[in-house]
């Protein structure tokens, strides 16, 4: 009953706090949500001084929620199924040389370099942690969020190239990122000795391309279950049913659910959307997806907000994560940049376009998710707080400002 109440708090606030952006403000509605929840966690981190009790009664509350589990094995899926039945085939393949080496080498390099960043900087506020846990560091924070991407997107006129590489890459970087760090954290907890480069590669393989099979088997088996019928109810169940039962199965088998779940995506939005729905069930199931998209995004940012009260915070940790958000901009632009020079399609994009998906390159609620997924160590805190600066400062200051950096650059 607990859970429930705690849940009907989040809905609660989060449908008060959208229609006040609605009415007022006019942000995209994942910037509103999370500045909202992080002034209302600062309300009660405030509210702990004159009452302790009340401050320590809401972090208790918080607590009841796993916020790693309930962001990675539950919402996630629904979020990149229902982001990428959006995406273009056609448009895909046109810019796939592009997507697939930023998603991949693109995200490798601002993991490293993320990672040594962090390593020399630490010692300039007396902290240190080793290299294997920064690179940890490095691959949680390099992925672009899809679901904080795609919400600025619908408010930004970008061209369709421009934004198919932008929504490609955070897609599947995303996934790539979430097979990275599970990588690293299987290391670091066998050990460099007991996991080899042999080890290394194979968990890398069995995770990326196992999740994108499983993706492609749960997508055309979906299909074909709707082909067979006319029945948009049941049809709706069907989509269901490949997001949980395939994640489920995805978990199951050690391969990368959110790959998984992109490809299912993808078809379903298109071979499924051309040759196996009705119009109605067309209409109803984008509807459908639509709303689960836009309810469940509320609840993450509203919820990302709130999670500052039950981070153990210090001071140090806010100018270490403001010095790394700066550092991770420029290692954006340069992890871009790399691919388009070794595979020769700068000038099909161009420098303008590198600044736009650069500073259009949000963090979101899977960094936190995976920062918080770490086991315990000394090293937990620090970099669970520098991962909630980082993405806060992501959200809220280059989320506000991408319309205007954008139309800066097209002019």
């Amino acid at each position: 009953m607990e859970l429930f109440i705690l849940f009907s708090s989040l809905i609660t606030l989060a449908a008060f706090f959208s229609y006040l952006n609605v009415k007022f403000f006019r942000l995209p509605s994942g910037i509103s949500l999370m500045l909202m929840g992080v002034l209302s966690a600062l309300g009660i981190i405030t509210a702990g001084y004159f009452s302790e009790g009340f401050t320590e009664m809401i972090r208790e509350k918080l607590l009841l929620i796993d916020f790693s589990e309930f962001l990675l094995g539950i919402l996630l899926s629904f979020l990149l199924f229902a982001g990428s039945l959006h995406v273009s085939v056609p448009d895909l393949r046109e810019s796939s040389r592009s997507i697939i080496s930023f998603a991949t080498l693109g995200t490798l390099i601002s993991t490293a370099a993320v990672g040594f960043a962090l390593f020399y900087i630490l010692p300039l506020f007396n902290q240190e942690v080793p290299i294997l846990y920064c690179m940890l560091f490095g691959a949680l924070i390099s992925p672009t969020d899809p679901i904080a991407v795609m919400g600025i997107l619908k408010k930004v006129n970008l061209s369709k190239k421009i934004e198919t590489n932008i929504v490609g890459e955070s897609l599947f970087n995303d996934g790539i990122g979430v097979v990275i760090f599970a990588t690293l954290l299987k290391t670091a907890s066998a050990g460099t000795g007991n996991f080899g480069a042999a080890d290394i590669a194979g968990l890398f393989v069995r995770e990326a391309f196992g999740g994108l099979l499983a993706g492609l088997a749960i997508g055309y088996a979906g299909y074909r279950l709707m082909k067979s019928i006319d029945h948009f109810q049941t049809e709706i169940l069907i989509s269901l049913a490949m997001v949980m039962g395939g994640y489920s199965l995805c978990h199951a088998l050690h391969v990368s659910g959110p790959l998984a779940m992109v490809m299912a995506g993808i078809m379903t939005g298109n071979r499924g959307r051309e040759l196996a729905m009705s119009d109605m069930t067309r209409d109803y199931l984008g509807k459908f997806w639509e709303v689960t998209d836009e309810v469940l995004n509320a609840v993450l940012f509203m919820l990302i907000g709130l999670e500052i009260v039950v981070v153990a915070f210090d001071i140090h940790y806010l100018f270490i994560g403001i010095i790394i958000a700066l550092v991770l901009i420029g290692v954006r632009f340069f992890s871009l940049y790399v691919p388009t020079f070794l595979f020769r399609f700068k000038k099909a994009l161009g420098n303008r376009s590198l600044l736009i998906m650069t500073w259009g390159g949000l963090r979101g609620g899977i960094s936190v998710a995976l920062s918080l997924s770490l086991p315990p160590s000394p090293y937990k805190n620090i970099i669970v707080s520098i991962t909630f600066v980082v993405v806060i400062f992501s959200i809220i200051v280059q989320g506000i400002t991408v319309e205007k950096v954008i139309k800066k650059l097209k002019s």
